[in-house]
């Protein structure tokens, strides 16, 4: 008997509150997206932005409003070996916070939800990434026990049009919705935008590890309980 297929690792989303609208598809392995991916976001996808990128393995198109977020996004998926497509419509018009903010969270729920438990999966990685003369390192656990500890170090407001505070934010954003332990510390680095583009690849390496399917653990829980779900 051939042995089956593995499960889609997939979501889509559409999350309206009275402060951002966002449309949200996302697979884990690359490739398609999932048929409930909102009408919105695909036509999204068949526009340009800059940052958008396809291949034969990966579709990614991200347009938050905040150019700095859709490069650290982009970063996120093209390194994780993600699909992904994301689009906001926020009250930008007060400040940054909500969009950046409700995006981070979005993408961490659509994580949770496309990786369905840890289940037969590393469960735990780490990866150090450089970026010229910064390097940050992050650490993964996918606990379902969200804790987050994130030290950049970064020195300017901003970064584009990205409050240099929400930064981290975002990171700590998508630990609590994704339900993972998630520690990311830039070690060193003079330029922030290199100190917080190495971190987000860091990330992206560290999750692509834990949710690595491990060969002869199909359905095995990576916990000494027995259960990663309370």
């Amino acid at each position: 008997m051939g042995s089956e297929k593995p499960a889609q690792r997939w979501a889509a989303l559409a999350r309206d509150t009275n402060e951002t609208k966002i449309q949200l598809a996302l697979n884990l392995d690359g490739g398609d997206f999932p048929p409930d991916t909102d009408a919105r976001l695909l036509a999204s996808v068949a526009a340009d932005s800059h940052a958008s990128q396809s291949s034969k393995s990966q579709t990614i198109s991200v347009n938050t409003g905040i150019g700095f977020l859709d490069h650290m996004l982009h970063a996120l998926a093209k390194h994780a070996g993600w699909s992904l497509a994301l689009a906001c419509k926020g009250d930008l018009h007060i400040d940054d916070h909500h969009t950046a903010e409700d995006c981070c969270i979005a993408l961490g729920y659509a994580f949770s939800q496309a990786l369905g438990g840890a289940s037969g999966l590393a469960r735990f990685g780490s990866a150090y990434a450089p970026l010229d003369e910064a390097l940050s390192r992050a650490v993964v656990d996918l606990s379902n026990r969200p804790y987050s500890v994130v030290e950049l170090g970064l020195r300017r407001e901003k970064i584009g049009d990205l409050s240099c505070e929400m930064v981290p934010h975002c990171l700590q954003s998508f630990a609590q919705a994704a339900r993972i332990t998630l520690h990311v510390d830039c070690l060193r680095g003079e330029n922030d935008h290199h100190r917080a583009e190495s971190a987000f690849k860091a990330l992206a390496v560290a999750v692509r590890t834990a949710t690595t399917r491990v060969p002869g653990k199909e359905g095995e829980v990576p916990s000494t309980k027995g259960t990663l779900s309370v």
